[in-house]
């Protein structure tokens, strides 16, 4: 797997699919991913396009943040300096649930960089609950991944992930990847979530925008991809069935086909 040294930040690693003479599609993943959560799509996208999925800061081969981070905003200028030293322009950003928060925000800040967005089961974070609720979403989080531990934490997690159409298969590959997660990484999101608040971002988006969700994703839900849809200008809603909140994986190659679709679109 490649990596960068960042200046700033160290070592982030990467998978790499495609010729690089191709666009460039960049992949974030989720709380409970890695890079290695996009091997699918890297195959399947890397037919047509040069593709990129990084660990996030914090997880897997990439260096922990320090201190830890908690708000995306970092994480996007951590993008930003993993796009600049990579030398890429004009990018295809695609990020999935809190990589759908981070690709949100680099694009708001950094529109020069992205000529289509791609936003997976987003979430809307902690501005949309009230207080008590948003600081027990966080608590349970930081409990989970530093007291309990990782192990425990994808047992307990990764089933309400997917459909009632997933195989076991499916869910256990699933379940062993997010045994991966490390404290530095899962309580940077944890934090970020907690104080995650785009309101005022989603109108202002003038990248032409792709918003995807499963029908039966749980964590989170229709209503607010169709939410986030309606607030970005240039921006189309696909629902696709028989899917949960990991649609990328449970709907493969329906989802591929929707962005190549979407990206080819003048």
């Amino acid at each position: 797997m490649p990596e960068v040294n960042l200046e700033k930040h160290g070592k982030i690693y990467y998978i790499e699919k495609g010729s690089s003479q191709k666009d460039t599609i960049i992949l974030l993943h989720g709380l409970g991913n890695r890079s290695i959560s996009w091997k699918k799509q890297l195959d399947l996208l890397g037919e047509d396009y040069h593709v990129i999925a990084w660990d996030a800061p914090g997880y897997g081969e990439s260096d922990d943040p320090d201190p830890w981070l908690c708000h995306f905003s970092e994480f996007a200028d951590i993008l930003y300096e993993f796009v600049e030293t990579l030398k890429l322009k004009n990018i295809f950003l695609l990020g999935h649930s809190m990589g759908a928060a981070i690709a949100i925000d680099f694009t708001y800040r950094y529109p020069e960089k992205v000529r289509k967005l791609i936003i997976a089961a987003p979430t809307r974070g902690g501005a949309f609950i009230d207080e008590a609720t948003n600081k027990s979403k966080l608590e349970n989080r930081l409990h989970a991944v530093n007291k309990e531990g990782s192990v425990k934490l994808a047992r307990d997690r990764t089933e309400n992930l997917f459909s009632s159409h997933a195989s076991k298969e499916l869910i256990k590959k699933s379940e062993k990847i997010m045994q991966q997660v490390r404290p530095a990484g899962y309580s940077s999101v944890a934090y970020s979530l907690y104080n995650l608040n785009q309101k005022e971002i989603y109108s202002r988006i003038r990248t032409p925008t792709l918003v995807i969700c499963g029908e039966e994703d749980r964590v989170t839900p229709v209503p607010e991809s169709e939410y986030i849809h309606q607030q970005i200008p240039q921006s189309e809603l696909i629902l696709l069935s028989k899917a949960g909140h990991v649609c990328f994986l449970e709907q493969a190659e329906s989802f591929r086909n929707s962005i190549v679709c979407f990206l080819k679109k003048t």
